[in-house]
C-alpha cells in the first residue's frame, strides 16, 4: 500500500507518526491563549488571541488540561501555560464571595452571570490533570472544585447533576441537561484515575445507567434536554436549533462521545466480568452506529452533521470539528475493544477526511465549522477557540481505553 494511504490506517506506524505531527502542531498553535490574568483568550484562525471576546472558564480549563498532558509529552513551555491557566482559575474566574467559578469574564474583565455545571465539570478535569503534572496549587484547586460540586451540582438521590444556578447559588434553574452530565462523567473518571477515589467512578456509572436507559428507549438517539423532574423535552430549542450548547434534536457527536465514555467506564469496572461488561459495550456500539448512520456522509459529502431530528434526518447540516475528533477516538477504541473491521474502516475514512478538509495546513489547528459543501464557516464556532477535542484525538486512539487520557499519558511516561 502506498505511503499516503497508510497514514490513515489504524495501528500503522505511519498513522502514529501522522497523529504525532498533528499533536505537535496543536500544542504550538495554542501558546497564545493566556491573558495577563490567566483566563483563556478565544483563539482566532491563526492562533492569535481574540482579545475583544469574553474569556471563558471552560476554555481556560481545557487549555490547562491539554498543556498538563503537554508537560508529560515534553512540549516546551507547557508547565508555564498550565500555571497561567491555574492563575485564571484561582483569580479572576473564581467567585470568592459566593464560591465556585463564573462562566467567564468580558473583554473588559466584568463577570458573566450564573454558575454552570458544565464549566465546573471542566474545573475538576483541569485540576485533576494539573495534579498529575504536579503543578503548584492543583491539589487545593481540585479539593475546592470537588467540594463545591458536591454541594451545588451533584444530586446523590438522582445519580445526576443539576445544570445552572444564579451567580449567588440562591436560585436553581429548572432546566436539566445531558451535556453537563457527560462532561461530569469525563471529570469523575479523570478524578478516579488521578487520585484513586473510586466513589467518582461509581457516580459516573450512575449517570451512564440513566443515559443508556434513555437512549435505548429512543432508538439510540439520546434525549439531551429535560425538565427538573427529568422528563425528556424532545422539542426543546426547536426555534433555536443551532445553539452551541443546547441545540434542538439529537446531537450525533454526543452519541459518539458517550459511546467512548461508556466503554471507558465499563472496562474500568467490569473488564474481568464479561457478563457485566457486555451490555455496556453493546450499548456503546449501538450509540456509535446510530450516530454514524444518521450523521456521517449526508448531503453527498463527508463530515458529521451537527444535529438531526428524532427520525435521524439532519437539522443543522454543518460539520463541527469536535464531532470528527470524537469519531476518530471512538472508532479507534471500539476497534481495539471488539476487533471488528468496520471500526477500523470508519477510522480510516475519518482520518482521510481530517487530512483532506478539516486540518488547516496553512495556519494550523483544525477548522472548527464547515458547511455541507465543505466550506469553512463560523455561524456557531468562528475561529479556533481551543485545542482540547483535536488534541485528545491525537492520543486516545492509542491509549488504554479504560483509563482517562491524562492518566494514560502519565502512566506511559
Amino acid at each position: 500500500m502506498e505511503e499516503m494511504a497508510k497514514k490513515y490506517l489504524i495501528d500503522t506506524e505511519e498513522n502514529k507518526a501522522f497523529l504525532k505531527e498533528i499533536q505537535e502542531d496543536l500544542l504550538a498553535f495554542g501558546h497564545k491563549f493566556p491573558s495577563p490574568q490567566g483566563s483563556s483568550y478565544y483563539l482566532g484562525d491563526d492562533g492569535s488571541p481574540w482579545t475583544d471576546r469574553k474569556r471563558e472558564t471552560w476554555i481556560t480549563c481545557r487549555m490547562a488540561h491539554v498543556y498538563s498532558m503537554g508537560a508529560a509529552l515534553g512540549h516546551p513551555g507547557s508547565e508555564g501555560l498550565v500555571d497561567a491557566a491555574l492563575k485564571g482559575l484561582t483569580g479572576e474566574l473564581h467567585d470568592v464571595e459566593n464560591g465556585g467559578w463564573y462562566p467567564g469574564v468580558t473583554a473588559e474583565g466584568e463577570i458573566l452571570p450564573d454558575k454552570q455545571c458544565y464549566a465546573h465539570a471542566f474545573v475538576i478535569l483541569a485540576a485533576s490533570s494539573a495534579l498529575l503534572a504536579k503543578r503548584p496549587g492543583a491539589e487545593a484547586l481540585l479539593e475546592e472544585a470537588l467540594r463545591l460540586f458536591e454541594l451545588r451540582f451533584w444530586r446523590e438521590q438522582e445519580g445526576l447533576t443539576v445544570d445552572t444556578w444564579n451567580t449567588e447559588f440562591s436560585v436553581l434553574d429548572d432546566y436539566r441537561g445531558l451535556n453537563a452530565n457527560m462532561h461530569t462523567v469525563e471529570a469523575f473518571l479523570a478524578v478516579a484515575d488521578a487520585t484513586g477515589n473510586e466513589m467518582y467512578r461509581t457516580r459516573a456509572g450512575w449517570i451512564i445507567d440513566h443515559v443508556v436507559s434513555w437512549a435505548s428507549g429512543n432508538d439510540w438517539r439520546i434525549p439531551e434536554h429535560f425538565t427538573k423532574d427529568w422528563v425528556a423535552e424532545l422539542e426543546y430549542n426547536k426555534e433555536c436549533p443551532a445553539d452551541p450548547f443546547k441545540p434542538y434534536g439529537a446531537t450525533p457527536g454526543h452519541g459518539i462521545e458517550w459511546a467512548r465514555l461508556i466503554t471507558q467506564w465499563a472496562l474500568s469496572v467490569h473488564k474481568e466480568d464479561k457478563q457485566a461488561l457486555e451490555p455496556y459495550l453493546k450499548a456503546a456500539e449501538n450509540l456509535y452506529q446510530r450516530a454514524v448512520a444518521d450523521a456521517w456522509d449526508r448531503d453527498g459529502a463527508p463530515g458529521i452533521v451537527y444535529t438531526t431530528d428524532w427520525n435521524g434526518e439532519p437539522v443543522i447540516h454543518d460539520r463541527m470539528h469536535w464531532t470528527l475528533a470524537e469519531a476518530i477516538n471512538t472508532s479507534a477504541v471500539l476497534y481495539h475493544v471488539t476487533g471488528e473491521d468496520r471500526y477500523a474502516s470508519d477510522y480510516a475514512q475519518f482520518m482521510e477526511y481530517l487530512d483532506a478538509q478539516v486540518l488547516d495546513h496553512v495556519n494550523g489547528s483544525w477548522f472548527h465549522q464547515m458547511d455541507e459543501k465543505g466550506e469553512v464557516t463560523g455561524s456557531v464556532w468562528p475561529g479556533k477557540s481551543d485545542i482540547y477535542h483535536a488534541f485528545q484525538a491525537t492520543l486516545i486512539p492509542y491509549s488504554k481505553p479504560e483509563i482517562s487520557v491524562a492518566s494514560a499519558v502519565y502512566r506511559s511516561k
